[in-house]
């Protein structure tokens, strides 16, 4: 990460859990002041710790409204609408709220607080706990383009980021937010079955994550679809066309589809406030 000065902005994270620390230490590692960095927290031991691990102050949320040139709602969704009306009275028109809340709108936040006040969305994923985050960012109807350059500099910090319109941040929320769990999910049974196979447990882990990590670094840099990457390994009445059988035949395909859908229902269901 580059340690290039960053312009004088000062940013409060709010709510400072793992997403939220993840962040706040890749933005200092990218050149980010001190001075410049906030973080909140619901209890004082964790406001001690993250003082002491960075250097950084604490406050309270209301103090961070007022202090703050950027916001980052790092809170979770159904803890959003207590938070929001706790800053409501702090925030005016010229801070920038980000929130990373998955399904919270920038229209409810924006309802929230003062008339004017930028709100850019944001779905990271946990893969930004080691630098190789996805971030995917919206902006709301006051954000401007300066905006969501200052939001990809913050997330930049900690992986990737992409820009999609607000109508495709539930679709992102299930392909990207959730997709590190489907991986480990089949990294799971996959080593049940390198032991039904016979190898040990952390000999069939070995192998299944360098394989992950070989095939998602060939995806990558390749520029290879993942069809033509797959045909490469399957050779005409060979070891993995039947093992590609019985995937088809299992309806494995389906089922990812299905997943999938099922996952974006349910960051809609959150988006228009229903938690159970």
């Amino acid at each position: 990460m580059s340690q290039t000065r960053k312009p004088s902005q000062t940013v409060a994270v709010l709510g400072t859990g793992k997403i939220g620390e993840a962040l706040l230490s890749g933005m200092i590692r990218g050149g980010w002041a001190l001075a410049d960095l906030l973080v909140t927290t619901r209890r004082q031991e964790r406001a001690d710790e993250l003082r002491t691990r960075f250097g950084v102050e604490a406050l309270t949320n209301a103090e961070a409204a007022k202090r703050a040139d950027t916001l980052i709602l790092a809170c979770k969704p159904q803890d959003m609408e207590r938070l929001l009306d706790e800053l409501a009275p702090h925030v005016t028109a010229e801070r920038l709220v980000i929130s990373a809340a998955a399904g919270i709108t920038t229209s409810f936040i924006e309802e929230r607080l003062t008339a004017g006040t930028p709100v850019i969305r944001v779905m990271p994923n946990t893969p930004v706990l080691v630098d190789e985050g996805m971030s995917v960012i919206s902006g709301g109807s006051h954000a401007t383009a300066a905006h969501l350059t200052h939001a990809e500099d913050i997330f930049g910090a900690v992986g990737k980021t992409l820009r999609v319109p607000e109508t495709q941040q539930d679709a992102c929320t299930a392909l990207s937010g959730s997709g590190p769990a489907y991986f480990y999910f089949l990294v799971e049974a996959m080593t049940d079955a390198g032991i039904l196979l016979g190898l040990p447990r952390d000999k069939a882990h070995d192998l299944i994550v360098q394989a992950a990590i070989g095939a998602a670094v060939m995806l990558r840099d390749s520029g290879e679809h993942p069809v033509k990457l797959r045909e490469n390994v399957t050779s005409p009445a060979g070891t993995t066309i039947n093992a590609i059988r019985e995937l088809e035949n299992h309806g494995v395909r389906a089922a990812l589809i299905a997943a999938l859908e099922a996952a974006r229902d349910r960051s809609r269901e959150l988006a228009s406030g229903n938690s159970v």
